[in-house]
C-alpha cells in the first residue's frame, strides 16, 4: 500500500516535496517509481530508485531538477522537485514493483499510489 503527500500549488521557479509512504518493510523488497500524468496526456514514469542498490533513474525532462530518495526507517520515498516549471502540472503517482528490472522500463507494477496534484503556475 503506497500513499504521496505533498502536492499543491507553487510558482515557477520554486519547489516541492512530495513524500510516498509504504507499509512497513517494503522498501526492503521494492523499486518505487513516481509517475505523472498531466491533463489530457499519457503517464509517464520521471524516476525510480531500485530496492537493492538505491540506484537512481531519471526522465531527461526532470534530470538536474529533481531528486528521488529513500528513508527505509522511514518506509517513506521522496521526491525534491526543484525549479518547477507550468509544464511539470500533473496528478504524481508512486508505485512499486518486485520486478528486478522495474527502473528499466517501469513494468510490471504492483501497487500505485492515489495520486497528488501538483500545480505550477504564477
Amino acid at each position: 500500500q503506497l500513499e504521496e503527500f505533498g502536492g499543491g500549488l507553487v510558482q515557477p521557479g520554486g519547489s516541492l516535496r512530495l513524500s510516498c509512504e509504504v507499509s512497513r518493510g517494503a522498501l526492503d523488497y521494492y523499486s518505487i517509481g513516481w509517475f505523472r500524468q498531466a491533463q489530457g496526456k499519457e503517464r509517464e514514469g520521471i524516476t525510480c530508485i531500485t530496492t537493492s542498490d538505491r540506484a537512481t533513474y531519471y526522465t531527461d525532462s526532470v534530470k538536474g531538477r529533481f531528486t528521488i530518495s529513500r528513508d527505509n526507517a522511514k518506509n517513506t520515498v521522496y521526491l525534491q522537485m526543484n525549479n518547477l516549471e507550468p509544464e511539470d502540472t500533473a496528478v504524481y503517482y508512486c508505485a512499486a514493483s518486485g520486478a528486478f528490472d522495474y527502473c528499466v522500463d517501469y513494468g510490471p507494477t504492483d501497487s500505485w499510489g492515489q495520486g497528488t496534484q501538483v500545480t505550477v503556475s504564477s
